[in-house]
């Protein structure tokens, strides 16, 4: 069998039923449940909603949170690289994934190897890795970063040029960002993400036309092109979700065209109520393959012979290493 996956067949319960069960056993596991927004809305819902999330954010936010949790066992509703992050940062606390296989395009662009080339091929260039890979590649970096911080980390490095991976499109953003406030260079890899790379320009030709007073919501993951021909067309904002979401609050705007995974649509829905959110539904094929079942089952492993098949295993020297870049992107948050 494959050890990434149990093979099991699907419970068959309702919603709610599934509520009540996951409920029950948080408690009696010591566990808790963080949730990406890319999860479908049902795993989104938060407690005092109604649903079982204890915390909804994104990766960074999440890992942050199992930081300060009590509970002994984190549920990590996410894709892979993200749980290991939780993992990187609370080393002493089980995390588990509801589906091993939950991988990410972009993390998976760029092993370590690669960034031992990269170094061999630029000697003592620093190299930037988003957050959005794995531990292992973190392990081989410099200094982690966000879409929120890659700007500050960019500045404070003497060196005029700098190493961005893995996402081609986050740096050709950034880059000329930075290159304008600092003159600094970036050498970039040829990674992107599956959901964020389908975001072209005539993407938004028809919802433009039907809604001319929108404006864009871009993540920092699309494609440069359609960044610059959308904002300067349109208005809006070419941010992180969370730099997204605070956009959103602040703006006395009440129409927006969204070009990030679909589900994050559906946050924003539940959040702004009175205001209309349409995008292209992309969805993230590894996010779907977390679901409340999985999550169900993760739960009742724990404690189990069967807890190998969610639990996230680190190498204590990869924890080690990986941690330093981790820790320092921390000190820009």
């Amino acid at each position: 069998m494959d050890e990434s996956r149990q093979k099991y067949v699907p419970h068959t319960l309702t919603t709610q039923e599934y509520y009540r069960q996951i409920t029950r056993l948080k408690k009696e596991k010591n566990a808790v449940i963080l949730s990406h927004y890319y999860m479908i809305p049902e795993i989104q819902l938060l407690i005092y909603e109604g649903g079982i999330a204890d915390f909804l954010g994104d990766s960074l936010g999440l890992s942050l949170e199992a930081t300060k949790v009590e509970q002994q066992n984190i549920v990590f509703c996410g894709v892979n690289f993200m749980a290991e992050t939780a993992k990187i940062l609370s080393p002493t606390k089980n995390v588990y994934i509801p589906d091993k296989l939950a991988g990410c395009s972009l993390a998976s662009s760029i092993t370590k190897e690669d960034v031992r080339n990269l170094r061999k091929q630029y000697p003592g260039v620093p190299v930037i890795a988003y957050v959005n890979t794995y531990a292992e590649t973190k392990a081989e970096c410099d200094v982690c970063c966000t879409s929120r911080n890659a700007l500050s980390i960019a500045k404070s490095f003497k060196e005029d040029t700098l190493i961005f991976l893995p996402d081609k499109f986050m740096g050709e953003n950034l880059r000329r960002r930075i290159y304008a406030e600092t003159g600094k260079k970036l050498i970039l890899w040829n990674g992107t993400c599956e959901v964020h790379e389908q975001f072209k320009s005539d993407s938004f030709t028809s919802l433009k036309a039907e809604h001319p007073d929108a404006k864009m919501l871009l993540h920092w993951e699309v494609p440069e092109q359609t960044v610059q021909e959308n904002i300067s067309e349109m208005g809006g904002i070419l941010g992180s979700t969370n730099d997204i979401i605070n956009y959103v609050s602040q703006s006395k705007d009440q129409t927006f065209i969204l070009a990030s995974e679909c589900d994050l649509g559906s946050t924003l829905k539940r959040m702004f109520t009175g205001k209309e959110f349409i995008t292209p539904c992309v969805k993230c094929s590894y996010m779907k393959m977390i679901t409340l079942d999985s999550i169900l089952r993760t739960l009742q492993s724990i404690g189990t012979a069967e807890e190998r098949f969610y639990e996230i295993a680190l190498e204590s020297n990869i924890i080690k290493a990986a941690s330093i870049p981790v820790k320092r992107m921390l000190q820009y948050n």
